[in-house]
């Protein structure tokens, strides 16, 4: 839950900031000069990937959130089985031993979405955030049946 709070606070942040950028750039494009229109354009094209990042970023977390909703109702949500030491921090030799487990069941089951939803909270475990991402895209692709990029 406080995952949640804290993306949606930072979305929140995000859409004010692109607000403002966006009226000083169209501010700079009613000056009317080339320079000031040029700066502005600029200056706008910056919120319009912003906007675009979080949307995408966004339709992402409601995907995986909706995979880890149905694999929980399944009863196929990984357990937390990871040793941690006194400050709750994951101890990688735990982390590396999950993450072989859930490699291998993945090797076998390579067009199940499960696996590679429970690979991706592997990887995440194991900080590594860009393949947890990716193993994560790999899941929704296969859920929804879409064609799986390599």
């Amino acid at each position: 839950m406080r995952a949640k709070i804290t993306y949606f606070i930072t979305a929140a942040v995000l859409v004010v900031y692109f607000v403002l950028v966006g009226s000083r750039g169209l501010l700079l494009i009613q000056q009317g000069t080339l320079l000031t229109v040029t700066f502005g354009v600029a200056v706008l094209i910056l919120p319009l990937i912003g906007i675009w990042f979080l949307w995408k970023n966004t339709q992402f977390v409601t995907r995986a959130n909706q995979l880890a909703s149905e694999l929980e109702a399944e009863g196929g949500l990984p357990v937390d089985e990871l040793e941690r030491d006194s400050y709750g921090r994951i101890l990688r030799d735990s982390a590396d031993e999950v993450f072989a487990r859930r490699k291998a069941e993945t090797e076998d089951a390579p067009g199940d979405w499960r696996s590679w939803f429970r690979l991706a909270v592997a990887y995440h475990d194991a900080r590594d955030t860009p393949r947890a991402r990716k193993a994560m895209q790999r899941a929704i692709a296969l859920h929804d049946k879409k064609p799986v990029q390599v």
